[in-house]
């Protein structure tokens, strides 16, 4: 679970960087590597992005923790 936790902030910083390309210089970086924005890999990126964010999300579900918004005390 932990190396698909590393895979999904990976892709989710992909996607991060790639919006802010785009809402500040109108550059779509993924779109610019595979020749275009409805190519097969534009495409395919653009999935596993949005999949591993939803991994994000449902993960701390998934295995129990939850949603945690502050550090518990106790375990500092």
């Amino acid at each position: 679970m932990v190396i698909a936790n590393i895979i999904s902030y990976v892709l989710t910083l992909l996607g991060a960087v790639n919006w802010g390309l785009y809402g500040i210089f109108n550059f779509n970086l993924v779109s610019w590597i595979f020749q275009g924005p409805r190519t097969a890999g534009s495409v395919i990126t653009y999935v596993l992005i949005a999949l591993a964010a939803i991994w994000l999300i449902i993960s701390p579900i998934i295995s129990g923790r939850g949603l945690r918004l502050r550090v518990d005390e106790e375990r500092m």
